[in-house]
């Protein structure tokens, strides 16, 4: 029989994540340990899981804030289930759906801008056309 917690060196190993990191998303509320009667770390086994939707939507480019707030959402007693899970995809959808296109577009202009040589801030299609930006004033707009 499997046991019912990992060790934090446990869960460092199967996710391959370092200790550290592991420590960071505590602290941030991504993750929850408990404590042994040796003040030990030990995760629920089904923190692998949350684990890794953690390194995969980072990995989409989506803020540990947002991340944050979509796992707590989950249960904390006991394994999220299909369901729980459905609610962050459906959470997700049109914000991965509008990152999809913004990098479609990118990958599709980009050819197209390096072999331009333009340089034009105010001509340049593929981050402020027809000079928009400029009613803003002046410095970077779009980060």
């Amino acid at each position: 029989m499997a046991k019912k917690e990992l060790s934090v060196g446990e869960v460092s190993r199967r996710s391959g994540l370092p200790v550290s990191t592991l420590h960071f998303y505590e602290r941030r509320g991504l993750i929850a340990s408990e404590r042994t009667s040796a003040n030990h770390r030990v995760y629920r086994r089904e923190i692998l899981r949350r684990v890794t939707v953690i390194r995969i939507a980072q990995s989409a480019g989506i803020p540990l804030a947002e991340i944050a707030t979509a796992l707590s959402r989950l249960p904390r007693d006991t394994a999220p289930d299909t369901h729980d899970w459905e609610r962050i995809a459906e959470d997700w959808h049109g914000d991965l759906t509008r990152r999809i296109e913004l990098l479609t577009a990118l990958r599709d202009k980009m050819a197209v801008c390096i072999g331009c040589g333009c340089l034009s801030v105010q001509r340049c299609p593929l981050v402020n056309a027809d000079d928009a930006l400029a009613k803003d004033g002046p410095g970077a707009r779009l980060l």
